[in-house]
């Protein structure tokens, strides 16, 4: 069974939802360790109460903070990684620890509304202001870029012209961890190969 662990910035949902659907069986992994940046993350809370490893790493010095984490799947033998909101760009010993099998999910249909800066309420303003049909969900791979890694699988979610931006925010909020489940069971099982 696959080690999973997490990276996460704030509150981590999809993380909180990955962890429960591992424990319930729903998913054939095992929820881990999550590493945070964020002393004060939310998600150390619910990591905690669920007996995950918790660990907070953030110093000025980005190369020391990329062994730390690097160091931390490694002692802990994870095998995948996955981010919920980490707000970092994820060095290269951290990819290499892990055979670069790291997961993101990114709140709109990439390539649009990618790269540095373009994260949370940013996106979903970005989607409003362009007055977009649709956006979406992309989970994928983390290649030392924000955003660029390869596409694994992509969710359209329907705007309304009537949506304002915080519904749309809501709404892909909502679809977001099962769909990062619904991904990693695809994944685990052989269908969908990070290879």
């Amino acid at each position: 069974m696959i080690k999973i662990g997490f990276l996460a910035s704030h509150n981590g949902s999809a993380a909180r939802a990955i962890t429960e659907a591992c424990r319930s069986g729903a998913l054939k992994g095992a929820a881990t360790v999550l590493v945070t940046n964020n002393a004060k993350a939310g998600a150390l809370d619910w990591a905690r109460d669920m007996g995950l490893k918790s660990v907070v790493l953030n110093a000025s010095n980005t190369q020391d903070v990329d062994k730390a984490i690097a160091d931390v799947f490694l002692d802990n033998y994870v095998g995948l990684v996955v981010c919920s909101g980490y707000m970092k760009l994820i060095g290269p010993k951290t990819i290499a620890s892990v055979k670069g099998d790291i997961l993101n999910v990114h709140p709109a249909l990439l390539p649009k509304y990618g790269g540095k800066g373009m994260y949370g309420k940013y996106v979903h303003q970005a989607v409003f202001r362009a007055k977009d049909v649709e956006t979406g969900i992309t989970i994928h791979l983390v290649d030392g870029e924000y955003d660029r890694g390869r596409i694994i699988a992509q969710k359209i979610i329907p705007v309304s012209s009537d949506d304002s931006m915080e519904m749309i925010e809501e709404k892909v909020k909502a679809a977001e961890p099962d769909f990062y489940i619904q991904t990693l069971q695809r994944i685990l099982s052989g269908e969908l190969s990070l290879k």
